[in-house]
């Protein structure tokens, strides 16, 4: 192997790893109040609607509420097979056929 590309991968981990570790080590060391604590919670829906809220609404740039969007039309059997079921395996699977049966039809 190369000593480049040896180099490179070694930086590439270091950069991975530290902005991952430092607010770790430090927030590890403080005591972070009630309130801070649920309002974190928040973080991992927030992030999740912003990955999916373009992909589902938005159709070649733009905005797309209509029946032609496969992709908001999955989103609907998905999120009730998620709201019952509580699976994240079945709710993905059943995002996956739900689009795949729409292309076919569409």
């Amino acid at each position: 192997m190369d000593g480049k590309v040896l180099a490179v991968i070694i930086g590439m981990m270091v950069v991975t790893y530290i902005p991952r570790m430092l607010p770790l080590a430090v927030l590890s060391r403080m005591n972070i109040s009630q309130g801070v604590m649920n309002w974190l919670s928040y973080v991992p829906v927030a992030v999740l609607s912003a990955l999916l809220a373009p992909e589902l609404l938005l159709k070649n740039g733009q905005l797309s509420l209509n029946l032609s969007n496969t992709y908001l039309l999955a989103a609907i059997p998905s999120f009730l097979a998620g709201y019952f079921s509580k699976s994240i395996f079945l709710t993905v699977v059943t995002g996956m056929l739900t689009v795949v049966l729409l292309n076919q039809a569409f």
